[in-house]
This record gives C-alpha cells, structure tokens and sequence, in this order.
C-alpha cells in the first residue's frame, strides 16, 4: 500500500507542476512533453501496483522454500528503509513554495567566469557569458553558432526577445566586434558588486539550458550616463548601443551597453529564459 501511495504522489507531483505551469521553473519547456508523459507511465505503474494488491498477499517471506540461506524479512526492512527518501519529493512539493533564482544565488556561488575555475567544469554554474559547446559535436555548435551569427547580426536595432534571449547572447560575446556599435534592448535584474561604479550594473537573467542544474546567470554589464540608483533584483528593460572594454576582475575584454533609455519594470511571471538550438 505504501508504494501505492508514494506512486499516486508522484503522480500528484508531475500533474501539479503542469496544472500551475511551475515545471517552466525546472526543465527546459521544449521538453516539457516528456514530463507530460510521465504522467500518464505513473498512473499505469499506479493503477498496476494496485491490482497487485488487491489479489492479495504473496506468501510470507519467511516461508521461502528456495533454500537459500538469506533473510528475506531483512531485506523487505531494507528496502522499506528507503520510503521517506521517495516521500521526501512529494513532502517538499505540498508544502513548500517554488523558489525562484535571484541576486542572493549569484552572491552565494561567486561572480566568475567559468572559464577560469577548470576544477570541475562540469559542477560549477555559468555566468555571465552563455556558453554551450560541450553539449555539441564541435562542428555541430560551429554550424549553430555561425548560424545565429548571420541571423543575429545583420540587424542594426536587435531586440532580446525571451525565446532568443540566450542564443543572441551567447553570439554577441563569442564575436562582439561584429556588434559593436548596434543599438541592443534586453530586460533583466540589476545587480552591483563593489568594483562597479555607481552608474554601472550587470543587467542579468536566469537562463536553462537543459533543466535548472545547468542553469546560469547571464547577461550584460549596463552604463549609465549618470549615477543611477538600483537595488539588486530592481527589474529593467534597458536600450543602447554596444562596445567593448576590458574588465579587471575578469582579466576580460566583455561587451558593455551604453544606455541611452531605462524602462523599470514589474518581475515577469516566467523570470528565466531558455537555449533555443532551432
């Protein structure tokens, strides 16, 4: 009956994530079908279980006549011993509010570059720059990126559109010569570190490349004419026009925009944005 339970939660999990459209806070939604499906796998897996039961109990364990010397009754211990570990999921998702990445994960994993931290490239989160070549084949991701490259650049006046958001962003800092000096509009969160001056900030999103344990942070370092007064997780739509500057604690030549037009916004309902590969 338990494993009934834990299979009618899991159930309850997937159809609840849809149902409030929160799943968009953890994968991908271009694969969103495939944990739709998992939905109706969990009510056959469910629906199977109980029939199981309810033709009723097998012989004891204990009456076991395959001669072997094991205990039976310990092992079915053991393996009830890893129920709470499956409830766990189910308990968190009643009773615990969906947390959306902000300015604090930024502080709390440390500002870098994942270029320069080559101690597990595969563990740590990237920032600022997207940066997808490991999941292709190098010619396959040369092809895709050339391709946005041509999209991308023969436009004076580019607006980042959510669906294009990291795309766009991860060309602009693989060849930002070919941008420099177009006119850029994007919206995002503000966020300070203290080798900014007052008129600088790095305007971010949280973007999901694949689900939300390869996500980054990323976006564009912002110049106001004037000081300008912000507070971390402030949103914006920022317009003006790109260049370049070499960036100490990076040791990085990274494109910058000058702003010539602030828009403070409200936070979107859907805070991330997604890696597009069509």
């Amino acid at each position: 009956m338990i494993r009934i339970l834990i299979l009618i939660g899991f159930t309850f999990i997937f159809m609840h994530l849809h149902a409030t459209g929160d799943i968009s806070k953890y994968i991908n939604m271009k694969y969103s079908w495939i944990s739709f499906c998992t939905i109706f796998v969990l009510w056959f897996l469910t629906i199977a279980e109980l029939i199981f039961y309810m033709i009723g109990p097998k012989k004891h364990d204990d009456d076991c006549s395959c001669g072997c010397a094991h205990n039976h009754q310990e092992s079915k211990w053991k393996r009830r011993a890893w129920y709470p570990i499956y409830i766990l999921p189910v308990l968190t998702v009643l009773f615990l509010p969906v947390a959306t990445l902000d300015s604090n994960i930024v502080e709390a994993k440390g500002f870098h570059f994942p270029i320069y931290d080559k101690k597990d490239p595969y563990s740590s989160h990237q920032f600022l720059q997207p940066d997808t070549s490991s999941f292709y084949g190098e010619e396959a991701y040369d092809q895709m990126i050339h391709r946005d490259l041509k999209k991308f650049s023969k436009e004076d006046n580019i607006n980042l559109e959510d669906e294009e958001f990291l795309n766009t962003m991860e060309t602009i800092y693989r060849y930002p010569g070919e941008f420099s000096g177009k006119t850029i509009s994007f919206k995002g969160f503000m966020y300070q570190t203290k080798e900014l001056k007052k008129n600088q900030y790095f305007l971010f999103r949280f973007g999901i490349i694949h689900c939300i344990a390869d996500s980054g942070v990323f976006g564009m370092l912002i110049e106001f004419p004037d000081d300008a007064a912000f507070k971390n997780d402030d949103w914006a739509t920022v317009t003006g026009e790109v260049s370049t500057m070499y960036y100490q604690p990076f040791k990085k030549t990274i494109p910058v925009l000058k702003v010539t037009k602030m828009k403070r916004e409200q936070t979107p309902k859907d805070p991330y944005v997604y890696r597009n590969n069509q």
